[in-house]
């Protein structure tokens, strides 16, 4: 019976998150903003930076944030009504919200680089260690103006960081799967950033 629950609130907080991390936030925003389909504009990604090509840079802020939000959110939930001890039922969560946002259902599963969501994950598991990513993110971005860059540095370094702060080895997993299935989704940026051809953020 207690494993027969343990499988039942694996599925339940897999399912809460994939749909958390499906709803298109990007999507919504510029099709009700300007009634356009972003997944036609630029890149065809739902991500806050695409977004920003269309709506400018403070939509592209309010997009990040309400895609952490959306990231940390389920893994949050997990946490307080799970009594998730050994944080099984967050790193599920985690799993899947970016799976969501990356694969989104309410779209064809087409949806954004889950960045943004992933930090998200990664700030509800370890505030220290999401303030870490993200800040990182940002020197990285404002340096080298590379959005895709700071992105894929940052979330690289996420398992070290989960190591050297002495988080549970479930954590250092999850964010080692994360890190690599986001810079998979952004192997069409490191080609063009490997020829010079990535766009800056101005």
């Amino acid at each position: 019976m207690t494993t027969l629950i343990i499988i039942f609130k694996i599925l339940i907080c897999a399912l809460i998150a994939y749909l958390i991390g499906s709803i298109p936030t990007g999507y919504l925003i510029v099709k009700i903003k300007t009634d356009k389909d972003i997944r036609t504009i630029g890149s065809g990604s739902t991500g806050a930076t695409n977004v920003k090509r269309v709506l400018g840079k403070n939509w592209f802020f309010i997009v990040m944030l309400l895609d952490a939000l959306k990231g940390a959110i389920p893994v949050i939930l997990a946490k307080i009504l799970c009594n998730d001890v050994y944080g099984i039922y967050a790193v599920v969560s985690a799993v899947f919200v970016i799976i969501g946002h990356s694969k989104p259902i309410f779209l064809q599963f087409k949806g954004g680089k889950s960045v943004a969501s992933g930090v998200g994950t990664l700030l509800a598991l370890n505030p220290l260690v999401g303030i870490l990513i993200a800040v990182i993110w940002a020197i990285i971005t404002y340096f080298s103006r590379y959005v895709s860059l700071g992105s894929i540095i940052a979330i690289a370094l996420a398992p070290i960081l989960m190591y050297l702060f002495k988080n549970p080895i479930c954590y250092i997993i999850y964010s080692t799967i994360a890190a690599l299935y986001i810079i998979y989704l952004h192997r069409e940026n490191i080609k063009r950033l490997l020829k010079g051809q990535e766009n800056k953020v101005r």
